[in-house]
């Protein structure tokens, strides 16, 4: 068993604290103890350290035996706001190697065989870190906190502490203060314990804190509160606080930051925000163009103007940096296109792709982007990875949440079991509860869909549907007995109440979409397909109505197209339009329903 090295925090303020201005000469002396402490605990953990824990989302560690919860933000001079951005996000990057690590009983946890070498290369950036009583820009700077937190939630947990030691001098605020604290360092310096009993590690960067948390099987055995001795500073002795360069003024130091204008010493003189979009809906466009500034970022998974896709043709100018995901686009495409057109394959490779492509783009998430507004699809993947923890998020919404569409299909599913298309698709657990914490976790969440508006009542940001340039309907008058169908024909889009409408009123259906549920599922039905490229909206002119009663719709382009051509629309509530002239709205699910509507609607 390795034992903690330090003094005790009483102890160590009964004594004079020494501090004399940092020399080169005394640097290097540091260095070279540093690299020899470094080799010496390499060997050691080489022939008998540590193992690499795994993660696990197990439901069974459910009862929780020690938590810590900490601020994230305390630095209020701004010369200091770059580090301490920094700082944040070096917590981001690390609880997320912690995030969901299983400790068996009796296993040894060791903070750096977790966390792993906070190198650049990493994603690790420059913060706040203690050497010799000052507080100095280190790569990874600003961990202290999270280990902080990890060794007084061992201690409530009822841990044996294996190495643990305490800062040499006290960061006003922090854990040092209260007797609380276990610094490290790479690799020596450390924070190991090991749990009687199996538990499972939580950590959390939120918009304000860093939260840690321990969930066991069962309570703790030896449960402890932490008992810490409290460390106060003596009258008349330097050196006992750290010191920054923001606060020290000894401008004879080799370290000292020499104070110049925040432009040019890479101060952020106003926070960014990062747009990472996926597909280009004209809503979604006319929103960014309003609230963008100068100064942010836009990622996207193409250049839509250079590949000459209009789906991801997003509006570039203006941005001050601008990044892309080619490879992982082009790869999802090819794979989503490989796919059957139904089925689980599909949806696996659609979200396969959307986790490729978020975790391109987070590199555009700096330290300073302190705002991202994100694409539904790339929402649960940047939770997962930490990756939005400390910022403000806003959510470009399309879809239902996947745990409600799940609860949907699973009613619809229950009532009519022959519909095999209902079931044949659910996505992970773990993806669905990523999506739910980050929604929860949003500040605001932007949509022109009128049903996703009404499950975020307190929090949405209702945009208008941009209607198509499409002219009012002229003759010749279309077919009386003629209805269009979106589609595509399957289940959660209501074809087997739109077939079933159409056997019992005598109607003919137009056709709009792909046809999913099998050659003869339109026996008895007269349909027939639109296929004009000349003309794309020339449907138009064949049908007395559009009908879609919908389970789940992101994208009601044809039932917009309809209304601004003054064609009468029968839809669901999930096809998100709001109530106006020549809507009628009928429940999903409801041939009767939809019979009704459509008689009253029909010459």
């Amino acid at each position: 068993m390795t034992v903690a090295t330090t003094r005790s925090p009483r102890a160590a303020a009964a004594e004079p604290a020494k501090w004399g201005i940092p020399t080169r000469r005394a640097n290097l002396m540091f260095r070279a103890k540093r690299m020899l402490h470094q080799l010496r605990r390499g060997a050691q953990d080489f022939l008998a350290g540590p193992q690499l824990l795994s993660k696990s989302s197990d439901a069974a560690f459910s009862v929780m035996v020690g938590a810590s919860s900490t601020p994230l933000w305390s630095e209020a001079q701004p010369e200091e706001r770059l580090y301490e951005l920094g700082k944040v996000h070096n917590l981001r990057r690390a609880a997320a190697a912690l995030q969901g690590v299983v400790v068996p009983a009796g296993a040894l946890f060791s903070f750096w065989k977790q966390i792993g070498r906070t190198a650049r290369r990493r994603g690790f950036v420059a913060g706040r870190m203690l050497q010799e009583g000052c507080l100095i820009p280190a790569t990874g700077g600003g961990l202290c906190q999270l280990s902080n937190a990890l060794y007084e939630t061992a201690l409530q947990a009822g841990c044996e502490i294996v190495e643990r030691h305490a800062h040499s001098r006290i960061v006003p605020g922090s854990a040092a203060a209260d007797g609380r604290d276990a610094t490290v360092a790479w690799n020596y310096v450390d924070l190991r314990f090991r749990p009687r009993d199996a538990m499972r590690i939580e950590a959390q960067v939120t918009r304000d804190e860093l939260i840690v948390r321990f969930r066991a099987r069962t309570p703790a055995r030896n449960k402890r509160e932490p008992r810490p001795q409290a460390v106060r500073a003596t009258p008349g002795t330097p050196g006992v606080a750290t010191r920054t360069c923001a606060t020290c003024g000894e401008t004879g130091c080799f370290r000292h930051e020499h104070r110049i204008d925040s432009r040019h010493a890479g101060i952020p003189d106003d926070d960014r925000c990062a747009f990472l979009v996926d597909e280009n809906w004209p809503e979604f466009q006319e929103f960014v163009e309003n609230v963008r500034r100068s100064g942010d970022v836009l990622g996207l998974p193409l250049d839509g103007a250079t590949w000459r896709l209009p789906r991801y043709d997003w509006k570039r100018e203006g941005f001050a940096d601008v990044g892309s995901a080619p490879l992982q686009a082009l790869r999802r495409a090819l794979e989503v296109r490989w796919a059957p057109a139904q089925g689980p394959a599909r949806r696996t490779a659609e979200q396969a792709g959307a986790e490729r492509i978020a975790a391109r783009l987070s590199r555009l998430l700096v330290p300073d982007v302190t705002k991202v507004v994100v694409a539904q699809w790339l929402l649960p993947f940047l939770w997962r990875n930490g990756h939005l923890g400390g910022r403000d998020v806003e959510v470009l919404m399309t879809r239902l949440p996947m745990q409600e569409l799940h609860a949907r299909l699973d009613r619809a599913f229950a009532a009519h079991p022959e519909r095999k298309t209902l079931g044949d698709f659910r996505a992970p657990a773990e993806l669905i509860e990523a999506e739910a914490e980050a929604l929860a976790y949003a500040s605001r969440i932007i949509t022109p869909h009128s049903e996703i508006g009404r499950l975020f009542a307190e929090k949405a940001i209702m945009l208008d549907w941009r209607r198509p340039a499409v002219l009012p309907r002229v003759e010749p008058t279309p077919s009386a007995r003629c209805i269009a169908f979106p589609g595509p024909t399957v289940a959660r889009k209501g074809a087997y109440e739109v077939r079933d409408a159409a056997r019992a009123l005598d109607l003919d259906v137009l056709l709009l979409g792909s046809e999913l549920e099998g050659p003869d599922f339109w026996d008895g039905v007269r349909t027939r397909k639109f296929d004009n490229p000349c003309e794309p909206n020339g449907w138009l002119k064949e049908v007395a109505l559009v009908v879609q009663p919908a389970i789940a719709e992101e994208r009601p382009r044809y039932l917009l197209a309809a209304l601004a051509a003054d064609v009468p629309v029968i839809a669901a509530p999930a096809c998100g339009l709001a109530s106006q002239d020549l809507l009628t709205i009928v429940p999903a699910n409801d041939l009767t329903a939809l019979i009704a509507a459509l008689r009253a609607s029909l010459p």
